[in-house]
């Protein structure tokens, strides 16, 4: 017998014999079991009765997916959004004669690909929607200055720029123009018209040039002339600029009835 040999059956027979050991069951039995099944039934009827308040809560609240969300009261209804130290950050408030929002920035967007409608703070009010329609009678009343590049009338309706107690003033550094491409262009006044060019000139460029309820002078003329009653004048000119019609004759008849220019 090997040295090996003999180490291992002496370690054989110095093992404890455990043929008649004693065994003992591994579990929860007694009264540890009933209460585990006493747990389980509860969360199970706890579960149970979530459930059924929460199904209660949206019958009673009519939450349902095919129709939208109403939120009614007899007085205000107001949403708040806080930060994460509670501080209020933004308030919206209907009420019976008002909707007040109260935040930084107010924003209104398309539902498609969410273009920029209207924006509001404390600086300024954008409007970026294509068109921007006042539908009132009085139309839109601006207690300060206006600025844009471009004001037009609806198709086929008439553009009206008016003051009704005050003056209307239209100035730009490199010029103003008015045209009428496919009309005519008019000019009333209650008093005075002026056109005044403090550097060029005044340029008039028609084929035809009318000058209506101009005063017409008088004088002396011979015989042979008041027979031939041409309804020809002279078109004159008064030291002050008045200009005025004197009848034709066979020189220049304006010193005649230079009268006139003594009454304006």
């Amino acid at each position: 017998m090997t040295r090996e040999q003999y180490i291992l059956a002496t370690q054989q027979n110095n093992l404890p014999r455990t043929e008649n050991a004693q065994l003992y069951p591994v579990g929860i039995y007694g009264w540890r079991k009933r209460c585990l099944y006493f747990f389980v039934l509860l969360l199970l009827v706890t579960m149970i009765v979530n459930l059924a308040m929460t199904i209660w809560i949206l019958k009673v609240m009519n939450f349902t997916v095919d129709s939208p969300l109403v939120l009614q009261s007899d007085r205000n209804v107001t949403v708040n959004a806080r930060n994460h130290m509670g501080q209020l950050t933004g308030q919206l408030t209907v009420g019976a004669d008002a909707v007040e929002a109260q935040c930084k920035r107010f924003e209104v967007r398309a539902s498609e690909h969410g273009r920029l409608l209207f924006s509001a703070d404390e600086d300024e009010i954008t409007i970026g929607a294509e068109k921007l329609k006042v539908t009132g009678t009085e139309g839109a009343v601006f207690g300060h200055s206006v600025e844009t590049p471009h004001i037009r009338a609806e198709p086929s309706q008439d553009l009206k720029l008016e003051s009704p107690t005050r003056s209307l003033i239209m100035e730009a550094p490199r010029g103003v123009q008015v045209s009428a491409a496919a009309g005519d262009f008019k000019a009333t006044c209650r008093k005075e018209l002026h056109l005044q060019s403090t550097e060029g000139e005044i340029f008039l460029n028609a084929d035809t040039i009318r000058l209506g309820n101009l005063p017409t002078g008088s004088f002396s003329s011979s015989p042979s002339s008041s027979n031939s009653r041409q309804p020809v004048y002279e078109l004159c000119v008064c030291p002050n600029g008045k200009l005025y019609l004197s009848p034709a004759g066979v020189s220049s008849t304006c010193q005649s009835s230079s009268n006139i220019c003594l009454w304006s």
